[in-house]
């Protein structure tokens, strides 16, 4: 075992020198991102964020006309959000779970482990889910109770009636609820299994059909581009969709390596969802993207990228599916890992954030120099990106290059202020409209 590690600390070592120059990160962003030659080699590249979480009193910088304050603090690992009809805010505190002994994988899921834990992650997951309640409106939560305990690695959560769906890493279970609850009153009720196994992307999305007929699952591949055999792979690196009337669930769209965030714009009444692309080929590619989803749509993963741009790595090849594969709608940048999507549909904020998409990115391990680290705004016109992205909170990174916070989840109060987690700094962060200075005359 400590072979093991010298080697692979070596090896991180080496996959941290050189490199090959970058675009600006802006050059991923947008409709028709730039697409280089891929560039590869016999190392990844690695740039790991150390993470040191936040120093007392510190907190992101937000964006002009914006204030920033810790809406709750003190949490274990908080990834995703849901606002309650009353206003309460659920939060899921997870994190991966545990492989099993015979899908352990290979040397580069044993190096990723090692990135991820020293970049925050990787730590046991607390497998619960916190109820937050702001009485007051003030803008920080008096009111903290734990909802429901003794799950596996949850991450989404829908409220359809009176029912509370969670997405755990392995199923999708359902607990009652009723307005003002503080706990859940019962255990959970399994509905649906979903892919477990292995889980390289162990975070299942969730969203429910605006009719509450049916739930829609992000579920991410089992591998890269990959590598661990498609048969790991099946009802993977797609959106699954979930009858609730009857338990069934079926491929929506597939394709998508990693599909995270999931929001209905409220224009247009489409599934939009956030997706974090593949690694390897450089530091500018793959762009991860947000876009509208096609029902039956196939979005090229593994075999093709943006479209039908062939990834020569990927063996046997499939020109068949390649022919047919869509191109995203809009590119949110390389390397990014850009997870949480909320379309903003408040009148708290000026009017022109008024049904654009707010997104989290968690931040890059595997680009140098790295990227991400903030929640950026993207503007929206008639339920289709209208303009370049803004940043809206930043400073994630100190001077140091060390991760003091990484955001994930990101979700709108009952104000329409915008409340983000962070999943190293422990907290939940929450941006609203700076009150309007007279000036002095």
């Amino acid at each position: 075992m400590i072979r093991s590690l010298l080697f692979a600390a070596s090896i991180l070592a080496l996959a941290g020198c050189g490199g090959q120059e970058a675009l600006p990160p802006i050059s991923g962003f947008g409709a028709q991102p730039v697409l280089p030659a891929p560039r590869g080699g016999l190392l990844p590249t690695v740039k790991i964020a150390e993470a040191v979480g936040w120093p007392e009193g510190a907190a992101p910088t937000p964006a002009a006309g914006f204030q920033v304050q810790r809406f709750a603090g003190g949490l274990a690992h908080p990834r995703w959000l849901y606002r309650l009809p009353n206003g309460d805010i659920l939060v899921a505190e997870s994190d991966a779970p545990a492989k099993p002994e015979t899908q352990r994988g290979c040397l580069r899921d044993f190096i990723q482990g090692l990135v991820m834990r020293r970049a925050g992650s990787k730590t046991p997951s607390a497998d619960r889910i916190t109820l937050l309640r702001d009485a007051d409106g003030d803008g920080v939560v008096e009111t903290r109770a734990l909802f429901l305990e003794n799950l596996t690695s949850p991450f989404g959560m829908a409220l359809v009636g009176e029912r509370l769906y969670v997405a755990n890493a392995d199923a999708v279970v359902m607990v009652p609820y009723r307005t003002g609850d503080t706990r859940a009153s019962a255990a959970p009720v399994k509905i649906a299994d979903l892919p477990a196994g292995r889980n390289h992307h162990w975070t299942k999305s969730l969203v429910a059909s605006p009719d509450g007929s049916r739930l829609y699952v992000g579920v991410g591949s089992n591998s890269n581009i990959g590598e661990n055999g498609l048969d790991e792979e099946v009802d993977r690196a797609a959106i699954l969709e979930v009858d609730l009337s009857t338990g069934a669930r079926r491929v929506y769209a597939s394709g998508l390596r990693n599909p995270v965030g999931l929001a209905w714009n409220p224009d247009s009444g489409l599934l939009w969802t956030a997706v974090n692309e593949r690694d390897d080929i450089g530091n500018d590619l793959v762009p991860d993207y947000m876009t509208s989803v096609q029902p039956g749509g196939f979005y090229g993963w593994p075999w093709s990228y943006w479209g039908q741009t062939v990834d020569t790595r990927v063996t046997p090849a499939n020109p068949q599916r390649v022919a047919g594969a869509l191109r995203p709608d809009y590119g949110l940048g390389a390397h990014t890992a850009s997870l949480g999507l909320v379309f903003h549909d408040g009148d708290s904020l000026p009017a022109r954030y008024r049904h654009g998409a707010f997104i989290g990115q968690h931040g890059s391990w595997n680009r140098k120099p790295p990227v991400g680290y903030k929640v950026i705004f993207v503007p929206f016109q008639a339920g289709r990106p209208s303009g370049p992205p803004e940043d809206v909170l930043t400073d994630f990174l100190n001077a140091k290059g060390q991760a003091q916070g990484r955001p994930v989840g990101v979700i709108t109060d009952a104000t329409g202020a915008l409340l983000v987690a962070d999943d190293v700094g422990d907290a939940v962060w929450r941006v609203s409209r700076a009150p309007h200075r007279r000036e002095t005359p």
